[in-house]
């Protein structure tokens, strides 16, 4: 499985500077961020997933179509699991009503109208909810041909790695991940 995490946003190029949250609720890419999922989709040509999962947040969603389409339209499914934890303003995501009408062409029935936490994650719930998808998808014979689009806290869960912007992430199981994109010189 590779773990992807989303492209800069607009509170990423905020926050990063100031280390102040910038209010910016479910905040879209900045340019550069657009750059760096077209990089990343580049990237995953030499051996491309047959599946992408996305997380409902719109940084995600945006970083996963941008791939999508490098990658020559791949389907994007929209997983709740795979979300950030809710800890900032940025983490207050954009109601399914409101998403149906951005994006169209995505499943989005199985979401509730507020389907982001209601409140700040714990860790441990955040790593409850990290198992939980990842118990789900150790039992599915695409685990490997899969690509997930997802956040910081998300992969930290997973796999213990604090990374950037657009990091790609081999996760071939449990407790064992590698930095596929971007690699170091």
């Amino acid at each position: 499985m590779l773990l992807i995490r989303h492209g800069q946003s607009e509170f990423n190029a905020v926050f990063n500077k100031t280390r102040v949250d910038p209010g910016i609720e479910d905040p879209k890419l900045t340019d550069e961020g657009k750059r760096q999922a077209e990089t990343a989709g580049r990237a995953l040509r030499a051996r491309p997933p047959k599946r992408l999962i996305s997380s409902p947040y719109t940084r995600a969603i945006e970083t996963a179509h941008i791939i999508a389409d490098v990658l020559g339209g791949l389907a994007i499914d929209i997983d709740r699991r795979v979300g950030e934890r809710a800890a900032f303003v940025c983490d207050v995501g954009t109601p399914l009503s409101r998403l149906r009408l951005a994006w169209p062409n995505l499943a989005l029935d199985h979401l509730d109208e507020q389907w982001w936490p209601r409140m700040e994650e714990s860790e441990e719930g955040l790593a409850e909810r990290a198992r939980d998808f990842h118990d789900d998808w150790d039992i599915r014979s695409e685990r490997p041909e899969t690509a997930v689009v997802t956040h910081w806290g998300f992969i930290r869960a997973s796999t213990g790695l604090t990374v950037p912007n657009c990091t790609v992430v081999h996760m071939a199981q449990r407790n064992s991940a590698e930095i596929v994109h971007p690699r170091e010189p």
